[in-house]
């Protein structure tokens, strides 16, 4: 019975990170369709925050791979004046980037709905 209470207890806890951590999420970045996110990421950095072996595989015309996991080295490669696309395969980990960015003070933060995986626009793959 002490076995439940402490699975119970454990569960909990993740249910309620992962709760808060979907509203930081919410007011850090704004979701796009695709439509709308291919109105302005032509205009924009559109970053691909996928693993390089996932970005070989297939990407967004025109989009750089700054991978998650680069992201501390690299973000200073994205210009904080300028709006920033953010996608990777299903918008977990493009979620996690964009705190990472406000947190260094960018503002302009936008994430493609569904990631990579419903993207039907154009491509290109190596």
């Amino acid at each position: 019975m002490e076995f439940l209470y402490i699975t119970l207890a454990v569960v909990a806890v993740i249910l309620v990170y992962a709760v808060i951590s979907f509203m930081r999420i919410r007011k850090t970045v704004t979701t796009l369709s695709q439509e709308k996110f291919i109105e302005g990421y032509r205009k924009a950095q559109l970053i691909d925050v996928r693993e390089p072996k996932e970005f070989a595989g297939g990407h967004i015309l025109g989009a750089r791979n700054i991978p998650q996991s680069q992201l501390r080295q690299r973000y200073k490669e994205i210009r904080p004046d300028k709006p920033v696309y953010l996608y990777d395969q299903n918008g977990a980990r493009s979620g996690r980037v964009a705190l990472f960015l406000k947190k260094k003070g960018y503002t302009q933060l936008y994430l493609l709905d569904g990631g990579f995986k419903k993207w039907t626009g154009k491509i290109k793959s190596k």
